[in-house]
């Protein structure tokens, strides 16, 4: 089939498809707490999780922008009490379901041999050594930090990466399955045995290899929209592209999914994707985003994939945290701006906690969005509603924080 009779997808019902599946077109209603709050991690797939606190961190921000009634304790008793979600990795640190426990022992597998391998090469020798302390630390004395364990281990650090011999098994150990994260004190990661943390019926779960490359490839899917095979593989990160692309040929035989060709923004070239037929076939139906707008976190799963987010929405984004600070064309930590369905612009802010208030530095609208009135009106009542959920009781800008479109 050439890519003159597949069917084709304006960008507009791209974007709404898009975000009605990333949980931005939905009602705002809600208490953001038990079952409701498991509601939105389940359709999203899970919740990067991010240490830098300018105003909140990642994983509370997503959440908050699905939930304006959201606050941090409802995800903690989640995770902490109702181990109904789980702490490790897929592209990145993430808060997953834990009813999904069983698929990620693929990647428990590979990661085993993988990183064994390669922390071998560029971490301090030695953390192969501490596997059998390190556990009966544990077993023997609860949960530990990485300041817990290796204590007459030399702790000078080289650099972020350069841990100590039993912290590297620590986190070996963790992305090996053998530990998992009970909790968090601060932001530092509490450890603890497998079996005192996910619940036996989880554990009871192993999946077949082939059962998981077909659960994780059809689970992206579904919470993409539509995908390219690559897209699919990077979403979940349990699978490698070749078993994706073979997930897609096999799917696409059996009828199970269809090609269609995006219409991209901004000078992008259309994009071959593959989707449902019963996705293609309701594409008519989708709810249009509110015209609400919404402060999302940089790692907003609308914008984890930079460029997706780019040819979607003609939204550049790089993050600047790592950009000498004047080199920056923006700022250290700046969130992206979501009106309907349009990425509107950015915005530069902090939470001075120290007093009590929000402040705005800059805000950047994108070429072509006009700051009118309503605008802006719309933007200063989100600012208040985040100003309240970053705890702050005010709301102050810089003089000259409305800026031009660079």
């Amino acid at each position: 089939m050439t890519s003159t009779t597949l069917p084709q997808i304006t960008n507009t019902r791209a974007r709404h498809l898009f975000l009605h599946r990333h949980g931005l077109s939905a009602s705002l209603a809600g208490t953001g707490k038990r079952e409701d709050l498991m509601s939105v991690i389940n359709q999203l797939g899970f919740v990067q999780v991010d240490s830098i606190n300018t105003v909140a961190r990642a994983h509370h921000m997503i959440l908050f922008a699905r939930r304006p009634a959201y606050r941090e304790k409802a995800l903690k008793r989640l995770l902490e009490r109702d181990r109904s979600v789980f702490e490790h990795w897929t592209h990145d640190a993430s808060i997953i379901p834990t009813a999904f426990y069983g698929h990620w022992r693929l990647k428990f597998a590979r990661d085993r041999e993988r990183l064994g391998e390669r922390w071998q090469k560029w971490r301090r020798d030695g953390f192969h050594d501490k596997f059998d302390e390190v556990l009966k630390k544990i077993a023997d004395h609860g949960p530990v930090t990485s300041s817990d364990v290796g204590e007459n281990e030399d702790r000078k650090s080289g650099g972020w990466w350069d841990w100590h011999p039993s912290k590297t098994a620590l986190e070996y150990l963790w992305r090996a399955g053998e530990l998992s994260v009970c909790r968090r004190s601060g932001f530092q990661k509490v450890y603890d045995l497998t079996e005192r943390v996910i619940p036996a019926k989880y554990r009871a779960s192993v999946p077949e290899p082939e059962e998981t490359i077909d659960w994780a490839a059809g689970a992206a899917l579904d919470r993409l929209g539509f995908a390219t095979s690559g897209e699919i593989a990077a979403f979940f990160d349990l699978i490698t592209p070749g078993e994706a692309k073979t997930w897609c040929e096999r799917a696409q035989a059996a009828g199970e999914v269809v090609e269609a060709e995006i219409s991209c923004g901004h000078g992008h070239k259309p994009r071959r994707v593959f989707l449902r037929p019963e996705t293609l076939d309701g594409l008519a139906h989708l709810p249009e985003p509110p015209g609400r707008v919404r402060i999302l976190s940089p790692f907003d799963p609308v914008l984890r994939d930079r460029k997706r987010a780019e040819r979607l929405f003609g939204f550049h984004y790089r993050i600047e945290v790592f950009v000498p600070e004047a080199q920056r064309q923006y700022g250290y930590y700046v969130f992206p701006v979501l009106e309907g369905d349009r990425l509107a612009g950015r915005i530069d802010m902090k939470a001075v906690r120290a007093e009590d208030r929000l402040h705005v530095r800059a805000f950047w609208p994108e070429p072509g969005v006009r700051p009118t009135r309503t605008r802006l009106s719309k933007l200063e009542a989100e600012l208040h509603r985040m100003a309240r959920f970053a705890g702050c009781g005010t709301l102050t800008f810089d003089p000259d924080w409305l800026r031009s479109p660079i």
